[in-house]
């Protein structure tokens, strides 16, 4: 007599293909071609953005990466972009060092040290000025705010121009990068403290409980408790304020005046970012313009992308270390 055929037994947290709802079933499909709809959409923007690029490309007779002048249409052409990546990145820098630090420290006294009705109104306030449009800080920054920080801007040339970021030659303190940095932190500031409050809400309360039944103070919780589990969602935040920076347009094209030159100095008239360049110079271009206009939308495009990658990185490194497990 043959011996008995017992079926595999499965683990209970595991389902078998046939026990699936089709509910379930009905929504991987869509999850799953919603991402594939993301990498198709991408790879479309990517490859549109080389195609109409290659004419300028071809055209060029300067240096992409070094050459310091905007000169598409001339005979022959001959432009560069290195003065726009200086801007967009000198620019972004400026703002991330700006409206980080005060962005976690918004969340964490929304979070942790504000009474509850406070932290509510708070939360509010900060989630609708991430809603503001960009021509609105444009115009603020333009019309009401640079008036306020000229004289900023002089104190440092006068008491710290010994550091040559400082530093004005020229006497004039409108329109500079400090400004410019100063508008795109703000704009930038209510995504990162939105998105950290959100991380901070979730860490686990047996954490917070469990520190402070330890006998360690507010502050101690938030160092050892707190952080470490909200690493890689803080990173995220920053970095999608970043990202928000690098294509930042009409506000910058506002407030910088438009020199294509490269110039470290924050109090000085002057700087270009792609995107300001791209919303400045499309109407005058020419058909090679504008193909070198998108020529430099595509690197944009490519900075972006790294960036990105580079913070997802990160954050899986971090993962592991963050106590969330």
């Amino acid at each position: 007599m043959s011996a008995p055929v017992h079926e595999p037994q499965l683990h209970p947290g595991i389902t078998s293909e046939r026990s699936v709802r089709p509910g379930d079933r009905n929504f991987r499909f869509l999850t799953t071609g919603a991402g594939i709809t993301v990498l198709i959409v991408l790879a479309a923007i990517a490859a549109f953005l080389i195609w109409k690029s290659i004419p300028a490309l071809q055209n060029n007779t300067g240096s992409l990466l070094t050459n310091q002048q905007w000169l598409p249409d001339a005979d022959p052409p001959s432009w560069g972009i290195s003065v726009l990546i200086f801007g967009t990145l000198w620019t972004s820098i400026l703002a991330m060092i700006i409206a980080v630090p005060i962005g976690i420290g918004t969340a964490l006294f929304i979070a942790f040290y504000a009474p509850r009705r406070l932290s509510k109104g708070l939360g509010f306030i900060v989630d609708l000025l991430a809603a503001v449009p960009s021509i609105i800080f444009g115009l603020w920054g333009l019309y009401n705010f640079m008036p306020y920080l000229v004289p900023f801007a002089e104190w440092l040339s006068t008491y710290l121009g010994w550091i040559p970021i400082f530093t004005n030659n020229v006497d004039l303190y409108t329109k500079s990068i400090l400004i410019a940095g100063v508008v795109l932190a703000l704009m930038i500031l209510p995504t990162v403290s939105a998105i950290s409050r959100e991380v901070f809400l979730q860490v686990p309360r047996s954490h917070i409980e469990a520190s402070l039944a330890l006998g360690a103070t507010r502050w101690e919780m938030i160092r050892m408790s707190v952080f470490p589990f909200s690493r890689p969602g803080m990173i995220s935040a920053a970095m999608l304020g970043l990202g928000r920076a690098l294509g930042e347009t009409i506000a910058v094209a506002l407030i910088l005046s438009a020199v294509f030159e490269i110039n470290w100095k924050l109090t000085e008239p002057g700087g270009n970012s792609i995107a300001a360049n791209i919303a400045l110079k499309w109407g005058e271009a020419g058909d090679n313009g504008r193909s070198a206009l998108i020529a430099t939308g595509l690197v944009l495009f490519f900075i972006t992308l790294v960036v990105n990658m580079t913070a997802r990185w990160v954050v899986n490194r971090r993962k592991d270390f963050s106590g969330a497990n």
